[in-house]
Parts: C-alpha cells; sequence; structure tokens
C-alpha cells in the first residue's frame, strides 16, 4: 500500500517513521520549510525503543501527486482545514482516510469535503514531541498504538488489508469493530484530563495532592461522562472506572499535551477538543461549569498568543 503520511510533526513523524524503516512505502506530505529540514537531516526518532533516522520520501505541500491507497492524517485541529486543502489530490475513489485527531469534530469536515466512503474512524496512543532540532523525542515507552476501523464497524476487506499492512512496525496496530466508542472514550479522557491539569496548573500527581484536587478533577470527568452519554456513546464502566484511577494517581506525573502546549508558549487545540464538548453540552441543556471554565481559560490563553504573533 502507498501510505502518506499528512505532516511529519511529532505523531505523524513517529507512525510514519516506524513504518517507513519497517520497509513500508510511505510519503510524507509536509510545508516547504519542513522539508528543506528534512532533505538537509533526515527525519530522526529518539525512542527508549532506540533510536532511528530516516531519509523519508517528501511531498510537498501544493505539488502535483496520485491519489494513495491510505491517507494518514496526524496534524494539529488547528491545522485540519489548510491541511484538507494540502492532500486532497491524494484522495481517490479507493483512499482510506485514517484520522488520527482527538475528538469527533474532525470526522464531520472530512465527510463533508470526501463523502462518507473513504473516512476511517482513528485514534492513536503516543506520548511524542518535537525539540528545537526538528526531531522526535518520545517521552515514554509503552506507549504507542494506532487503533482504527470502519466508523459502522464493519470488518471490510480493505480494513483487514490496511490492518495487514499496519502490523510488525514498532508499535501496537489494532483493527477495531467499535472505532467510535473507543474514539468518544478517549475523548472522554483526554477532555477530563486536559480541563483539570491546565484549569488547575499542575501534574495529575500535583493535582491530588492538594486538598480537593481529586474532587475536582473527578467532577471533570463526571461532567464529560454526562456529555458523552447524552450523545448516545456513554463510557463502559470498565473505561470509567480505569479513568477516575489513572486521573487520581498519588505521586503521577501525568500531564496532557495540551497542557505541555501551554507551558512551552504554543497554541493549543481548544475549539476541536473542550469547546466542541462544551457546544454539544449546550445543545443537550447539561450543566457543565468546571468544562466551561476550563474551556473560556484556554480561549483567553489562545487569544493572547494571536495578540503576540
Amino acid at each position: 500500500m502507498r501510505i502518506l503520511v499528512v505532516s511529519a510533526g511529532a505523531t505523524g513523524g513517529y507512525f510514519g517513521a516506524r513504518l517507513a524503516h519497517a520497509g513500508r512505502d510511505v510519503t510524507f506530505l509536509v510545508r516547504p520549510e519542513r522539508a528543506d529540514k528534512l532533505r538537509r537531516d533526515g527525519l530522526r526518532v529518539l525512542s527508549p525503543h532506540g533510536d532511528l533516522s530516516i531519509k523519508p520520501r517528501l511531498l510537498v505541500a501544493g505539488a502535483p501527486t496520485e491519489p494513495f491507497d491510505v491517507v494518514l492524517l496526524a496534524v494539529k485541529a488547528f491545522g485540519l482545514e489548510r491541511a484538507l486543502d494540502d492532500f486532497a489530490a491524494a484522495v481517490g475513489r479507493e483512499t482510506m482516510i485514517l484520522p488520527t485527531l482527538n475528538g469527533m469534530r474532525h470526522i464531520a469536515l472530512l465527510v463533508e469535503r470526501f463523502g462518507e466512503a473513504p473516512v476511517l474512524g482513528g485514534l492513536c496512543v503516543v506520548a511524542a514531541t518535537l525539540d528545537r532540532h526538528g526531531r522526535i523525542v518520545q517521552l515514554t515507552s509503552g506507549l504507542e498504538a494506532l487503533t482504527y476501523g470502519e466508523r459502522d464497524g464493519a470488518l471490510t476487506e480493505r480494513v483487514r488489508a490496511l490492518d495487514d499492512e499496519l502490523q510488525g512496525a514498532g508499535f501496537d496496530a489494532r483493527l477495531s469493530t467499535a472505532i467510535l466508542q473507543e474514539m468518544w472514550e478517549k475523548w472522554v479522557m483526554l477532555v477530563s484530563a486536559s480541563a483539570a491539569t491546565c484549569l488547575l496548573r499542575g501534574t495529575v500527581g500535583q493535582i491530588e495532592a492538594a486538598d480537593g484536587g481529586a474532587e475536582v478533577t473527578l467532577r471533570c470527568l463526571a461532567e464529560t461522562v454526562a456529555i458523552a452519554a447524552a450523545s448516545g456513546h456513554p463510557p463502559r464502566e470498565k473505561f470509567v472506572e480505569g479513568t477516575k484511577t489513572i486521573l487520581t494517581a498519588r505521586g503521577s506525573g501525568l500531564v496532557t499535551s495540551m497542557y505541555r502546549d501551554i507551558q512551552n508558549g504554543l497554541p493549543v487545540e481548544v475549539e476541536h477538543i473542550l469547546g466542541d464538548l462544551t457546544s454539544r453540552a449546550r445543545r443537550l441543556g447539561l450543566d457543565t461549569p468546571l468544562l466551561d471554565a476550563a474551556t473560556v481559560q484556554l480561549r483567553v490563553y489562545q487569544n493572547l498568543l494571536l495578540q503576540k504573533a
């Protein structure tokens, strides 16, 4: 299969580099400035599992191209609309679009642009960031997974072929028959953790150590679970109990990528991750004061960044 990875940032670069290193036919779609650096330095991954470096095959945004078999969409949410134009020429009648963005808003945008047929469900887990040299740094081991499937849960010939292609590439690849449920559950986890860590400005362990901290975190989770349930995707009991344990773990250094972005003065995916969910809550008539407060705080932060730009 010919795989086009849209972006060579922390997420797309990580999974794309693993696939390319395992011998898959991978091309990275990048902006011109990123292309220049990758041509000069290669694509490097620094990982607890062992570092790797590849000379990536590149497609510069705006250049003509033929359709690919798979488009692995791994951009930040605020770069999505621009990316849709960048990879549109790579989508043909048989192309599968595998998005790894968080939340659900992107699914509607992809379907609106390309129709129902090409769009799979997908999610990923990897703790990685770009360092100042443009290298991908994997922050923790044991957290590198890509999950995918037809949005209706069908085990079609095409997703079975995709699953075969993604196996054995140095990360956990898993075909799901309940991908929308899993996407909703990841969204619940991410919003709860982001709301707590960004609103309270600490790691999970630091929040738990503060009097009343764990209780606030659990109220964030309860608000998020209520929205998912009212939207027709109630999180499974085992997931909820596991999430409670993770988000209140004593001494945990866990933070979300959104909290790391705030610490580094970077843009955040506030509208795609929190804003979309709180908008759904309002339409459903649900009261979510903690999620609303976190959303507004992140909007204030984002507005200040724009003023400085």
